[in-house]
């Protein structure tokens, strides 16, 4: 009888029950599935867990200055990629694909030269644009405001006089 083989069975996941549980399942054995159901369930107080948790790896940074290798490939163009990237055209044209080929593992180059003085749109875009509207956009979004509590308070003044000249004439 299959009832005394699950008593004595020591489960320790739904695989070795086999076929006998979708049996129990479609047979109508409400007692055999309760008790497997009930072998199965994940009781803290019996179980120990004997697996050590995995040490926590090193991250890329790491591994990097442990292997002693150049930054990342920038995704987009910094301050030096232009240089580089000149430099590594020159090499090409004088010396070969090798030599190109070894300056750009040394000093890798951006993978994506997005347009300068654009601000930002697709160079077509900003090339179809008349003047008019090529003034009407809004400045760079890298220039910083210089204004200073001093400056603000000096021009409120200057309004607040101008205000007064013009009410009283």
């Amino acid at each position: 009888m299959q009832i005394h083989t699950l008593d004595k069975a020591q489960l320790i996941n739904e695989v070795q029950l086999g076929n006998n549980l979708n049996h129990a399942v479609e047979g109508g054995r409400r007692a055999d599935f309760a008790l497997m159901l009930a072998m199965l369930s994940p009781d803290h107080l019996e179980t120990i867990p004997v697996d050590a948790l995995p040490k926590p790896g090193k991250t890329e940074p790491e591994l990097r200055a442990y292997f002693e290798l150049q930054d990342p490939q920038p995704l987009s163009t910094t301050e030096h990629c232009y240089d580089n990237g000149a430099a590594q055209a020159k090499a090409f044209h004088t010396s070969g694909l090798a030599d190109a080929r070894l300056l750009h593992e040394l000093q890798p180059t951006a993978l994506n030269f997005p347009p300068q003085g654009t601000k930002g749109m697709p160079e077509e875009v900003y090339h179809n644009l008349s003047g008019h509207e090529r003034r009407m956009l809004p400045p760079k979004e890298d220039a910083t405001i210089k204004a200073s509590p001093q400056d603000l308070y000096l021009s409120l003044i200057h309004a607040k006089r101008f205000a007064e000249m013009y009410q009283t004439a």
